[in-house]
C-alpha cells in the first residue's frame, strides 16, 4: 500500500486514494511533480457503463458526497447508489486527501505551504479527468455541482464533451465575478493579518481563516436569514445571537481546514472563466450541446440569478429553474427536497443508465 504523506484534518470513512506518479503541469505554468487524488464511490458500475453520476463538490466540502449532500445521495434518494455508480473526487489545493498547500513535497521533504503553485478550476478538471481515466469511466451520465463545484462541471464538460450525457449547474456562473473576487481577496486579507499564517504549521492562520469564514457566512445567507434565525430579544445589549453564529462558524471551520489550503481555493476560484482562451465565455458555452439543468436561488447575494441565466441563454439546450428561498446562495444544501424534485424530473426526462 503506498504511503500518503498528507494530513486529512479530520476523519473521513471509505476515502479512497489514487496516485498519480508523473508531473503534473498546471494551466498558471507551474508543475506538481506527483499527485494524488482523493476520491469517493457509491455503488457499482452497470454492465453498458453508463450509470456514472459524476458530482464536483463546493470550496469547503470533500469527496463524502453522501454526507455533505445527503437530501440527494444515498439510499431512497434521487441518487441511489443501487442504481447509479457516483463518483466524487476531492479538489486539489484542499485538505481532505487530495495534493495541496499542506501536502508534503517530493523536493524539500516538507509541506509545499505557501510555496504551493497556482492551481485553476480548469486544473481541476483536469484532475478528475485523471481520476475518470484511473476509474476506467468511458461515459457520465451526469455531471452536477453547486457553486463552484458548478464551475468544475462547466470545466468538464468542455473538456469531456463527448462523454458527459448531461449536466446540472446549481448557483454557479461562467466566469468569476468582479463582486466575488472582492470578497475572495478580503477574507485573503483576514488570513494575512494574522501572522502565524505564513508559518510552516497546519494551525497557521487559524484565526485569520475564522475572521475570513465569517465574511463569506454574510454572503452566503441573505438578510431575511439572519433576521429569522439570529434576531435577538429586545432587552438584550451584548453576546448576541448573530455574532455568535458567525463566532460559531468560523471555530468550526477551524476544527477542519487548513488556512493556507483556504488562501488558495479562494486564488482558484478567482481564476474561473470558462471562455479564457476559448473566445469567450457565450462561445464556449455554445459547444457544450448536452441538456443541461441551470438552476438558481433568487435570494442569492453571491452568484445571482442573473448569471445563472446567461448560462442558460448560451447553452444550446438549458433548462432555466429559479428558486424561491430565504436562504440565499446556501439554498442548494438546504432546499434539498425541492431541488430533489427538480432534479428528478430533470432525470427522467432522458435514460440516465440501468441497474447493475
Amino acid at each position: 500500500m503506498q504511503q500518503i504523506t498528507y494530513k486529512v484534518p479530520v476523519e473521513i470513512p471509505n476515502l479512497q486514494f489514487y496516485h498519480h506518479p508523473q508531473p503534473f503541469p498546471l494551466e498558471a505554468g507551474g508543475i506538481l511533480p506527483e499527485l494524488t487524488i482523493a476520491y469517493h464511490t457509491y455503488g457499482t458500475l452497470n454492465a453498458e457503463r453508463n450509470n456514472v453520476i459524476w458530482v464536483c463538490h463546493a470550496l469547503t466540502a470533500n469527496s463524502n458526497v453522501a454526507d455533505w449532500w445527503s437530501g440527494l445521495f444515498g439510499p431512497g434518494n434521487v441518487f441511489d447508489p443501487e442504481r447509479y455508480f457516483i463518483v466524487c473526487a476531492n479538489i486539489i489545493g484542499s485538505c481532505y486527501g487530495s495534493t495541496g498547500p499542506r501536502s508534503i513535497n517530493p523536493a524539500t521533504g516538507k509541506a509545499y505551504g505557501l510555496d504551493f503553485p497556482l492551481v485553476t478550476v480548469r486544473d481541476w478538471a483536469a484532475v478528475h479527468d485523471l481520476l475518470r481515466k484511473h476509474l476506467d469511466i468511458q461515459e457520465i451520465a451526469l455531471c452536477i455541482g453547486g457553486s463552484c463545484g458548478g464551475h468544475q462541471v462547466l470545466e468538464m464538460a468542455y473538456l469531456l464533451r463527448q462523454r458527459i450525457k448531461k449536466m446540472a449547474l446549481l448557483v454557479t456562473s461562467a466566469r468569476e465575478t468582479a463582486w466575488a473576487i472582492a470578497i475572495h481577496e478580503a477574507q485573503r486579507m483576514a488570513m494575512q493579518a494574522d501572522p502565524t499564517f505564513y508559518e510552516d504549521s497546519d494551525t497557521g492562520g487559524a484565526a485569520g481563516m475564522r475572521a475570513a469564514r465569517g465574511f463569506g457566512l454574510v454572503t452566503y445567507r441573505t438578510f431575511q436569514a439572519y433576521q429569522n434565525g439570529q434576531t435577538d430579544a429586545d432587552d438584550k445589549m451584548n453576546d448576541l445571537k448573530a455574532a455568535g453564529y458567525i463566532q460559531h462558524q468560523g471555530k468550526k471551520l477551524e476544527q477542519r481546514f487548513y488556512a493556507q489550503c483556504y488562501w488558495f481555493l479562494s486564488k482558484a476560484l478567482d481564476s474561473h472563466h470558462v471562455g479564457r482562451g476559448r473566445g469567450g465565455a457565450a462561445a464556449a458555452l455554445a459547444q457544450m450541446g448536452v441538456p443541461a439543468l441551470v438552476l438558481a436561488i433568487d435570494s442569492d447575494l453571491l452568484i445571482p440569478s442573473s448569471e445563472q441565466r446567461f448560462l442558460a441563454a448560451h447553452l444550446p439546450q438549458a433548462e432555466f429553474v429559479e428558486l424561491a428561498s430565504a436562504y440565499g446562495h446556501d439554498g442548494f444544501l438546504i432546499e434539498t427536497e425541492r431541488i430533489g424534485g427538480i432534479l428528478m424530473g430533470f432525470r427522467n426526462r432522458e435514460n440516465m443508465g440501468n441497474k447493475p
